[in-house]
């Protein structure tokens, strides 16, 4: 939807001295659904996720999404949803069936583009042939496995519940399941990880050549039992050598990193979590599931989702727990620090299209950003230089003075 931009209204953010201009395109829209369960509650896990009970109230929480889809269903204005993604917990723990009536139900209710690329998150330890392939025939294109680790020790330093094997197998399982497709998901820095444990982590994924790697580091999170009860970590000397090391080895077998921990073959890269990082827009449902929406009007509204499954299954609560609208002063971080992410960054353009702010807005910020070195001297594109992505939030930090 397209709107003429030379006769649109201005709308006001945090002051009245900063007009926005209303958009002249709405973005892309994703949809992200949130299924909280888990086998088993890792360590070093701060996403909103649960321990399963030994049934999941799988009919009662498709029947919660879809009315949840219903209350956002007046910020769509016609677009059709350019992916969706299926995060967790572990959305694996679904049956096919679960699935297939919750994609049948948002198909209802928005149209899918041609091209839409649907990936679900699923663990090594929940992988069934048979169960895949019926993903794969509902149309779910792309798997994301967390692997984390194919080494044993660290397996289970993790907490994680499959082992070395399960996890090779589970990639070739997802090739023969119709899935050509498909991210493994691997952490470095781990509990007394050497310099070769974490490359022959990296050299055992590439082997098994899926098409994605998210490759990232342990990050002690609050509100873990790892920040609770810190493990030893390799020093950071290590760490260095390590992130070194394995960049190179992805770029020698042609994984090209796009983002921060995010590394693609050609064509490849995930296209739900770029539409995020450029700022486009992605409805949220399930519990604790965050989304951002953009009006014609100018308006940017981020939302959050009631957190505790039962209280998103209790038809006595909302299962909207809250939502805001960006300010004017908030936008430039907003936007920046998700698109600073990508190592090519994005054309200056996306800016003023996605925000409704002129560039000039930016001048100041850029001028220090670039004379510090930190941002590319290139008006066409904002993006960090190579000293830039290493301290992201020092750039960001110049775009907040």
């Amino acid at each position: 939807m397209t709107h003429d931009s030379s006769a649109s209204p201005l709308i006001f953010g945090g002051d009245a001295q900063s007009p926005r201009a209303a958009l002249p395109v709405l973005p892309p829209l994703a949809l992200y659904i949130h299924i909280p369960w888990c086998v088993r509650k890792c360590p070093y896990c701060d996403f909103n996720s649960h321990t399963a009970s030994p049934v999941l109230p799988e009919e009662e929480y498709v029947d919660a999404l879809l009315t949840d889809l219903d209350q956002d269903l007046h910020a769509v204005y016609g677009r059709e949803l350019s992916s969706i993604f299926f995060g967790g917990g572990t959305p694996s723990l679904f049956s096919a069936a679960a699935l297939g009536r919750l994609l049948k139900g948002v198909e209802q209710r928005i149209p899918f583009a041609s091209d839409i690329e649907i990936t679900l998150e699923a663990n090594p330890g929940t992988f069934e042939q048979e169960k895949f392939v019926a993903y794969r025939a509902l149309g779910i294109n792309r798997l994301s496995i967390g692997i984390q680790s194919f080494q044993e020790e660290k397996l289970k330093a993790l907490g994680r519940i499959h082992n070395g094997d399960e996890a090779v197998r589970a990639a070739g399982m997802a090739r023969q399941a119709g899935f050509d497709n498909f991210n493994l998901d691997l952490m470095h820095g781990l509990p007394d990880q050497s310099l070769e444990d974490a490359l022959n982590d990296l050299r055992t994924a590439i082997a098994l050549k899926p098409t994605h790697l998210s490759w990232y580091q342990l990050t002690l999170e609050p509100n873990t039992v790892f920040w609770n009860q810190p493990p030893t970590l390799p020093e950071d000397d290590t760490l260095w050598d390590i992130q070194e090391a394995g960049q190179a080895l992805l770029a020698e077998h042609g994984y090209a990193q796009y983002e921060v921990s995010a590394y693609a073959q050609p064509g490849r890269p995930a296209r739900h979590n770029l539409n995020y990082w450029s700022f486009g827009d992605f409805i949220g449902i399930g519990a604790g599931a965050h989304g951002k929406l953009s009006h014609p009007d100018g308006r940017i509204v981020r939302t959050w989702k009631t957190r505790l499954p039962k209280d998103y299954l209790n038809p006595a609560k909302s299962f909207k727990a809250g939502e805001k609208a960006l300010t004017h002063d908030e936008m430039p971080f907003e936007f920046l620090m998700n698109a600073l992410r990508l190592t090519e960054g994005v054309e200056s353009r996306l800016y003023p299209e996605r925000t409704g702010m002129s560039l000039e807005s930016l001048a100041e910020g850029r001028r220090v950003a670039e004379q510090s070195g930190l941002l590319q001297v290139e008006p066409s594109r904002l993006a960090a230089t190579e000293r830039g992505q290493l301290f992201l939030n020092d750039l960001l930090q110049t775009f907040l003075s």
